[in-house]
């Protein structure tokens, strides 16, 4: 739903850096997925179609934390 967003700490040696993937329209929704070493984030139209992803080593992943919407 639009609003969903996904928050992801990831450590990137000295320090840690957040991303976060956000459905940015109405129908959309984010999707967590892991798997392989990875962790995958994709924000999705309702017939299942990627818009964008986002993907990280979850060897590096500190966090991941949804937020859905209201």
């Amino acid at each position: 739903m639009k609003g969903d967003r996904v928050e992801v700490l990831v450590d990137i040696g000295e320090s840690v850096r957040q991303f976060e993937v956000v459905a940015t329209k109405a129908g959309r929704r984010v999707e967590v997925s892991s798997g392989r070493g990875m962790i995958e984030i994709v924000e999705v139209t309702r017939s299942g179609q990627p818009v964008r992803s986002a993907r990280f080593m979850s060897s590096r992943v500190v966090a991941i934390v949804e937020h859905p919407s209201e």
